[in-house]
């Protein structure tokens, strides 16, 4: 009674393809996968520390100034 054997699996997969059908299952598979791949890859891009200014606060990408094409070369 503490497990249940491949014949009970078989039986829930059945009432459950019975119930959603294939096409929804593999569309609800689909978004699962690949709202998994965009917050993996979400996880990814903040891995980069923040880029502090003198005082010790965080700069903003977005409006801080690239001061690497003002080097004479």
């Amino acid at each position: 009674m503490g497990s249940f054997s491949i014949w009970h699996w078989l039986i829930v997969l059945l009432v459950v393809v019975l119930l959603f059908g294939t096409k929804k299952l593999r569309n609800v598979g689909g978004d699962l996968g690949s709202a998994i791949k965009s917050f993996r890859k979400g996880l990814n891009d903040n891995d980069e520390p923040a880029k502090l200014d003198s005082d010790g606060k965080p700069i903003d990408p977005a409006t801080a100034r690239d001061t690497t094409r003002d080097r004479a070369d």
